[in-house]
């Protein structure tokens, strides 16, 4: 069991430290009802009630809850990411043992660098190569040329294609394909004709990619994910898409061919994004909003109908639906009226 002082995790981290130094930490815990021997953390004002309650050995708290504190503790700017740095300390899942099991198959022309686990059942091709420290977990495939950084994390069945490259300190959640053949297709005098994908995918340095998400290789160019991008789970990333730095994009969002996103955005859930645009850096986008057109300014975005009660929403859509006929009735008084439209815009706009 892993087990560390209060005092050597708040020089670790770089937190005030308040209380007995000598307290020992085995684990994280919520701060209701906490447990004993382990350290949670308050960081919402709502749930302050619960601090004098807890029975956890020691709560990171921030600045203003430092003096409230009964038991031993942690002063931290941001309590909640200093719970997440810690918290990485008590993760079994960082835990392994280098080595290949026997039932892994792994060509003589790939590379393992020192500390590498591969599991049963995965497969690294000709030509690939794995960076020290790095988890290959049960199942995966790695293609050929393909290239892993260093201290990456492939859970399981985790697909990553030929030519593939992914930084150091990468994480993809089991499923999760990278490098899949681009849509890429042509109409032909008789139905469609496959166009070749000859690019690939290189992803940046400290990038998670989710269960499931799919992110597809370029036709010519690149697919490219930069630096610290987070990937939630079941997205659809297609061919020549760019993603910024430390962009975070939520469940169940699909982004069509060679749109560029910059970096430090936010995309809700079930957001669709369209083709061929660009989307500048610092943009939030809610969930299920639809983007047909590209966003030159950084701020928040949606579209799409809140969710309402059913008979308020079916009022909503049926007047939605009647809206060409509005706009054909108020032409017909226009043309009536000699009103000339483009005058009657120019005011609105002016006002």
């Amino acid at each position: 069991m892993t087990t560390h002082s209060l005092a050597d995790l708040a020089a670790r981290f770089g937190l005030e430290l308040k209380g007995e130094g000598a307290t020992a930490i085995q684990g994280v815990c919520a701060l209701n009802p906490g447990k004993p021997g382990c350290i949670g953390f308050l960081s919402n004002p709502k749930y302050r009630e619960q601090l004098a309650g807890t029975q956890a050995a020691a709560v990171i708290v921030g600045p203003r809850d430092a003096e409230a504190l009964t038991i031993p503790g942690l002063v931290a700017k941001d309590p909640f990411l200093a719970y997440a740095r810690l918290a990485q300390l008590f993760d079994p899942d960082r835990e392994f043992a280098a080595g290949v099991h026997p039932g892994a198959m792994v060509s003589p022309a790939a590379r393992l660098g020192s500390g590498v686990h591969v599991g049963a059942g995965a497969v690294i091709e000709a030509g690939a190569q794995v960076g020290d420290g790095s988890y290959i977990g049960p199942g995966c495939v790695i293609g050929r040329d393909a290239q892993i950084g260093e201290a990456c994390r492939l859970v399981a069945q985790v697909h990553v294609g030929a030519r593939v490259r992914l930084g150091r300190r990468c994480t993809a959640q089991p499923g999760a394909v990278i490098g899949s053949r681009g849509f890429g297709n042509v109409p032909g005098p008789e139905g469609w004709e496959e166009i070749p994908q000859l690019g690939s995918v290189v992803v940046g340095d400290n990038v998670e990619i989710g269960a499931n998400t799919c992110i597809d290789r370029g036709a010519i160019d690149d697919t490219v994910i930069e630096d610290g991008v987070r990937l939630d789970n079941l997205i659809q990333i297609a061919h020549n898409v760019r993603i910024g730095r430390h962009t975070a994009i939520a469940a169940c969002t699909g982004i069509a061919g060679s749109t560029r996103i910059g970096s430090r955005c936010f995309i809700g859930g079930a957001v669709g994004i369209a083709g061929h645009l660009t989307i500048a850096d610092d943009v939030s986008i809610l969930g299920r909003a639809m983007v047909t057109h590209s966003i030159p300014e950084k701020g928040v975005y949606g579209s799409g109908l809140p969710l309402s009660e059913a008979r308020e929403w079916r009022k909503t859509v049926a007047r939605i639906r009647r809206l060409p006929r509005l706009e054909e009735r108020l032409r017909e008084v226009e043309r009536q009226l000699q009103l000339d439209p483009r005058e009657q815009e120019n005011d609105s706009n002016e006002s």
